[in-house]
C-alpha cells in the first residue's frame, strides 16, 4: 500500500537541516527569492523535475519545496559507515554507478511508493548555464509508472555561486520559482507521450528559469 508521507525520522532530519542550514544560509547568503511554494503538494508521492547547475541545488530545492526529496546517490557512499544511515534516512537512495537505468527508475519507485517526493532533474547532469539542452525520459517514465504528478522546478542563479576553481561559494543572488503540477503520461511505453510530457516540463522550468530574478 502506497503511503502519503515520508518516514517520521526522515521529516524531522530535514526541518533540523533545513532550518539550521540551508535556509538562513539560502535567505541571508544568497539573498534567496522564492516562488510558487503554494504549488508544491504537501503530501503523498510526487517527482519533482528541475534544472541543474550546482552541487548545491539538490539542499535547495529540498528546503523551497517545504518537504524532504529523495535524490539517487552513488552506492559507494552507502558503504561509509556514519555517513550512510544518516543520508539514508534524509532520503538518499543508492544507485550503481554505470549501472542500468531500469534500476535507477525501480530506486526511484521504491521511495515514491514510500510517500517520498523523488527529485530528478531532467538532464541527468549539471550544465554550465542551468538551461536543459537535452533533457531524459527518465522522470516521465517514473511518473508515468507510479501515476504521481510532476513539479516543474526553476533554479535561477546557481551556476554562478561556485565556478571552477572557487573554494567558498560567492554571494550571489539565487531565485527558485516553483510550477503547478503537471499530470503524468498515461503509459511508460509511448515514447511519443513520454517525450512530450517531458518537453512540456522543460518548457516550463525554462518560461521559470527566463523570469529571472
Amino acid at each position: 500500500m502506497q503511503q502519503q508521507r515520508e518516514p517520521k525520522i526522515s521529516l524531522a532530519l530535514y526541518h533540523l537541516f533545513k532550518w539550521s542550514i540551508v535556509n538562513p544560509m539560502l535567505r541571508a547568503y544568497f539573498r534567496g527569492h522564492i516562488y510558487g511554494a503554494e504549488n508544491m503538494p504537501t503530501s503523498g508521492p510526487v517527482l519533482v523535475v528541475a534544472n541543474h547547475a550546482s552541487d548545491f541545488d539538490p539542499p535547495i530545492v529540498s528546503s523551497c519545496v517545504r518537504r524532504p526529496v529523495a535524490y539517487m546517490t552513488k552506492q559507494e557512499l552507502f558503504k561509509v559507515p556514519v555517513l550512510a544511515p544518516a543520508i539514508r534516512a534524509y532520503g538518499a537512495y543508492p544507485v550503481q554507478r554505470g549501472g542500468s537505468a531500469r534500476g535507477a527508475i525501480r530506486a526511484a519507485l521504491e521511495q515514491l511508493d514510500q510517500g517520498w517526493a523523488v527529485g530528478v532533474f531532467l538532464q541527468g547532469t549539471r550544465t554550465p548555464d542551468g538551461r536543459i539542452p537535452d533533457p531524459k525520459l527518465g522522470a516521465a517514465m517514473i511518473a508515468a509508472k507510479a501515476q504521481v504528478p510532476l513539479v516543474p522546478v526553476s533554479l535561477w542563479g546557481t551556476h554562478r555561486i561556485l565556478p571552477r576553481g572557487a573554494v567558498f561559494p560567492k554571494p550571489l543572488p539565487v531565485t527558485v520559482r516553483i510550477g503547478q503540477p503537471i499530470t503524468p503520461p498515461s503509459s511508460s511505453k509511448d515514447k511519443a507521450e513520454l517525450t512530450a510530457v517531458t518537453q512540456y516540463c522543460c518548457d516550463r522550468i525554462h518560461a521559470m528559469h527566463d523570469l529571472a530574478r
